[in-house]
């Protein structure tokens, strides 16, 4: 047992976040804890790291037991390197500057937790403030390790797929589950709210909510299990509050007859009529708190159905002689959902920017349909409101009235809408939370009727619920929408096509997220340090050659037996896929942890086979 929790209770002003909550960690858990905005997650992480102490209960840790945290925001001096900044962590791990250790022993710890998330020598030197939001995550994994000199027992994460790309989020899925270079024994502790992160990674789910009797409920298995043991408790919660409601009645009937009425002994049944009434009473507000949803989110539009709203004709865009992307044709239209992948750097919000009309892109055209489509975005970046703004001003900035799909509401029925307290009203925005904050944003988005809706990471820092309620709105939307994100599972679910760009000017789109990543991470296999940039293929099909020669006229002997046969494999691997879908669809294999796991496995290895396969038939094609 690494660390154990007991009845543990904690405020926050006035509000209480939560009590009565018990957990254990054990060696080599993998907890990823869950709940709705304002549930005390990020305390209760903060908590088991020992940085802020629980208003009662006990936190129990082995004697030498060495717990490391990594915080929300990765924070870090303008004027310190990256090996700078976990050379500072290694000195606090090893005593300080003092005699007992000198500066290199710190420099040689500091290098191998360095090397350990995948840094080299020029990224180590670089200023750790002007690195990636991915980098910077890593870097943040890195100081955290050096304080507790490399092998720490306990890894707490708090968000930690959060501003990532989906390279970044695959990087760390892959360090959470082996944790490269710590022992065997090690666990981790993460605040989370990406769904299929929990589900590849966790082998334990908690969800702090006031749903659940002590606050908290505790699965063992990833987040499918998780859903399938919630949903069985709440139906027998709900099962339990109807009882105890028809005991209660004959209760009150008995109770109203009088003193003459009622039988001998009456004492004690008075007493569990009472204890009963309190036990329903409890029961209901653990059945409300289960029943809320997230935010209400629905997109107002023009309803506009035009079916050509942006085209993108050749379009290319180069800064600081770095090409983003060239040649690129793409077709917007009423019902599409175009998801953007691509690394942090290679162009998404730059493409975002000419496809708006902001930016002019260096070469093709943008048209659109007249009139011109009306267009509104959400900013990754938050970054609209003054720290002191009152939340009532950040909501409606005119009145007390907002006008939403025509019809007038009043600020507080608004806010309410977006799960604020009556009394957050009047409190200045800096006192939200990151959920809270992008609520706010998401209802001023809400105000405004347009034909094409830009999100750009809508989905830091939201709880299932409302991540599953926004799905709904996208999902309704009748205009056009472009996201980024690196919420797999939203992908997966709107996105009607997806657009890949490699960050060396290459571009793709495809069917599917799978085939996207698949042809990225073919593109970064192939891609050499000093190879020229290739050149783009159209929308419909990718032309890869290799860099710096020439096109050959003609296959040899063994690419052409390959290309006669490819086609056959293509058609194989599609009805793979087809069947592990069906597969997927079994009730019986729902029902099973073990045989989803392994049924979602094979569909996503027979997309990937299948998306290889067409790259390589088109590479063959252009020969």
């Amino acid at each position: 047992m690494l660390l154990t929790v007991r009845d543990i209770s904690k405020s926050l002003g006035l509000r209480t976040l939560f009590e009565g909550v018990s957990l254990s960690i054990n060696d080599g858990d993998r907890l990823g804890i869950i709940g709705p905005n304002g549930a005390g997650k990020s305390t209760l992480l903060r908590l088991l790291a020992g940085l802020t102490e629980a208003d009662s209960g006990d936190v129990k840790r082995p004697k030498g037991m060495h717990a490391v945290y990594v915080p929300q925001q990765d924070q870090f001096r303008d004027d310190v390197t990256a090996k700078d900044a976990v050379i500072a962590q290694a000195f606090t791990c090893l005593g300080g500057v003092g005699a007992t250790h000198d500066h290199h022993e710190a420099e040689t710890l500091a290098d191998m937790m360095l090397s350990r998330v995948g840094f080299d020598d020029a990224l180590a030197d670089k200023p750790a403030a002007a690195l990636s939001g991915g980098w910077r995550k890593r870097l943040s994994v890195a100081c955290a390790l050096a304080s507790a000199g490399g092998e720490p027992d306990l890894i707490l994460l708090d968000e930690p797929t959060n501003h990532l790309d989906l390279d970044g989020v695959a990087w760390l899925e892959e360090f959470v589950r082996r944790a490269p270079g710590m022992p065997p024994a090690s666990a981790s502790v993460f605040v989370t709210h990406d769904r299929m992160f929990l589900e590849g990674v966790a082998t334990r789910v908690a969800e702090l909510s006031p749903a659940y009797p002590q606050g908290i409920f505790v699965v063992d298995g990833n987040y499918t299990e998780f859903l399938r043991r919630k949903e069985e408790f709440l139906t027998a919660q709900a099962e339990a509050q109807r009882a105890i409601a028809g005991l209660v009645r004959q209760d009150i009937a008995w109770l109203s007859r009088g003193p003459q009425g009622r039988q001998t002994k009456a004492k004690g049944r008075i007493q569990e009529s009472h204890a009963r009434m309190d036990e329903l009473a409890e029961l209901k507000a653990r059945n409300a708190a289960a029943s809320s949803t997230g935010a209400r989110v629905g997109f107002d539009a023009t309803d506009r159905r035009t079916r050509k709203l942006v085209v993108a004709k050749g379009v290319a865009k180069t800064y600081a002689d770095h090409t983003l992307f060239r040649d690129l044709d793409l077709v917007l239209g009423a019902g599409d959902c175009l998801g953007l992948l691509g690394s942090n750097g290679s162009g998404k919000t730059t493409l975002i920017r000419v496809l708006t009309g902001e930016v002019e892109p260096d070469k093709g055209l943008v048209d659109f349909a007249e009139p011109t489509p009306r267009v509104a975005v959400f900013s990754q970046h938050r970054e609209d409101f003054a720290p002191t703004t009152l939340l009532r001003e950040a909501l409606c900035p005119v009145s007390d009235l907002v006008r939403y799909r025509g019809q007038p509401m009043h600020i507080t029925a608004w806010s309410r809408r977006f799960l604020f307290r009556d009394e957050q009203l009047d409190q200045p925005i800096q006192s939200l939370s990151g959920g809270e904050l992008a609520r706010v944003h998401i209802a001023r988005l809400m105000l405004v009727p347009a034909d094409v809706l830009v999100l750009d990471e809508p989905t830091n820092d939201l709880d299932i619920p409302t991540l599953e309620t926004l799905e709904e709105a996208i999902e309704s939307f009748p205009g056009a929408v472009i996201l980024v994100t690196h919420d797999r599972a939203m992908l997966e679910r709107l996105a009607t096509s997806v657009l890949a760009l490699d960050g060396r000017g290459g571009w793709a789109l495809h069917a599917t997220l799978a085939q996207a990543s698949a042809w990225r991470r073919a593109r970064d296999d192939a891609a050499s340090p000093t190879a020229a940039t290739s050149a783009a293929a159209p929308v419909t099909a990718v032309r890869s050659q290799p860099n710096g020669t020439a096109q050959r006229k003609k296959r040899s002997y063994n690419e052409q037996r390959e290309y006669d046969t490819i086609e056959q494999r293509i058609e194989e691997a599609e009805a793979e896929a087809k069947a592990a879908e069906k597969r997927l669809a079994d009730p019986k294999i729902l029902a099973d942890h073990e045989a989803m796991t392994k049924a979602c496995e094979a569909l996503s290895q027979a997309q990937e086979l299948a998306a290889r396969l067409y790259a390589r038939w088109e590479e063959l094609e252009s020969i």
